[in-house]
């Protein structure tokens, strides 16, 4: 029997660009709603960015597989109507935009609820939707020197003079996740109590939930330096190694060759461990510093312990246990097949899915409109040829 995706015949309207919205959106599309991107007539930015092969980005393909993409000119004002036709059959929108330019389309959230309570209306921010930062400009790495994240992590990092570079956009993808969750749990309030409403995500506050024992260690400050969790290098490369419990460390000095360690007061106990966590981590390293990576995370894990090579996004694509298991699902645009993650949840009666087709800026103008609002074809070529849509 064929399953049913679980948000199948929810119908989202997706405003957003970059990194954050499009993540969140794909999300929501691979659980079965219908989620029809508005671009601009140039594109989202991330259309541009690359990898690109023959014109066509699989960074931004990864982000919006499986929506369909209509180009509409928002500024215009039967741009602006079409949108909000969209809008009224519509269960759900996201945006991420600053707080005001959805207030100078009309498509802001007051505007929209007074016309259609059941609207779940998601927007992602920076600083949120009030206060003194509302209005600043927060891409990723701003947010990760805003929060506390990078400054959590050169202290942890001594030797280092600066902060590090940044490369990964940590707080788009937290803050894609928390509103993925969140507008899930407004539909549910919708189908419960009748009433859409205002959901609003900030990346600094997803930041700032990361960092659990930085929130409480700035509060009650303490002299005892927390254990840290070091790459130990290897004759060939690096691992991690955690033998955080009893069991995980007397399994360790055991494979290693020091039984005497479940002996040592300096080590015998979880406390002791905390206290000369660092002389541990060297006389451990001491050990790896001799033998291959895989022969360390083998040992150590062949005896409880947590423990993995340090591996590149292009090992993981070629190897057979996570090939084995699904991990990766074939998407295609025009310019061919590419490889993205699964989502990393299934459900046991639901399908959880990534459609496989990543749409051209505006591919589906004519579909989307024609079948959603009955515009006839003369109509969005008379549009088309004012600039109006794509």
């Amino acid at each position: 029997m064929e399953r049913t995706a679980s948000l199948e015949g929810i119908t989202v309207i997706d405003f957003t660009a970059m990194m954050a919205g499009p993540f969140a959106t794909r999300m929501l599309a691979d659980c079965g709603a219908d989620v029809i991107k508005l671009e601009p007539l140039t594109g989202d930015y991330m259309r541009y960015r690359s990898p690109i092969r023959n014109g066509r980005s699989a960074y931004y393909g990864q982000m919006n597989s499986g929506k369909k993409s209509v180009a509409i000119d928002l500024k215009s004002p039967e741009g602006r109507a079409i949108a909000l036709d969209l809008v009224s059959r519509a269960d759900a929108i996201v945006e991420n935009y600053r707080p005001e330019v959805m207030a100078g389309l009309g498509l802001d959230y007051d505007t929209l609820h007074k016309q259609f309570p059941r609207l779940v209306y998601c927007s992602i921010t920076g600083f949120g939707q009030k206060g003194e930062r509302a209005r600043d400009p927060a891409y990723a790495p701003i947010i990760h020197a805003a929060s506390g994240y990078d400054m959590a992590h050169l202290k942890y990092n001594e030797g280092l003079e600066r902060p590090a570079t940044t490369g990964i956009f940590t707080a788009d993808v937290i803050s894609a996740i928390y509103a993925f969750g969140a507008i899930q749990t407004a539909l549910l309030h919708r189908e419960r109590f009748g009433v859409g409403q205002h959901v609003d995500v900030t990346l600094i506050d997803a930041m700032l939930n990361m960092l659990v024992y930085e929130m409480q260690e700035a509060q009650f400050q303490t002299t005892q330096r927390r254990p840290l969790y070091q790459p130990l290098k290897a004759a060939d490369g690096f691992v991690m190694a955690a033998p955080v419990n009893q069991k995980n460390f007397e399994g360790l000095a055991i494979a290693i060759g020091h039984p005497e360690w479940n002996q040592d007061p300096r080590f015998s106990t979880i406390t002791a461990r905390e206290h000369n966590w660092g002389m541990l981590m060297e006389l451990i390293e001491e050990w790896t510093l001799s033998r291959p990576a895989a022969e360390c995370e083998a040992t150590l894990m062949r005896a409880g312990v947590p423990c993995s090579r340090y591996k590149t996004v292009g090992d993981l694509l070629a190897e057979p246990a996570m090939i084995d298991r699904g991990t990766f699902e074939e998407v295609s645009d025009g310019s061919g097949p590419f490889s993205i993650p699964r989502q990393p949840f299934t459900f046991s009666d639901a399908p959880v899915v990534s459609r496989p087709h990543v749409s051209d800026l505006g591919e589906d103008t004519a579909g989307v409109l024609g079948g959603m609002l009955g515009m006839d074809e003369a109509r969005i070529a008379d549009l088309r040829a004012r600039k109006v849509l794509l």
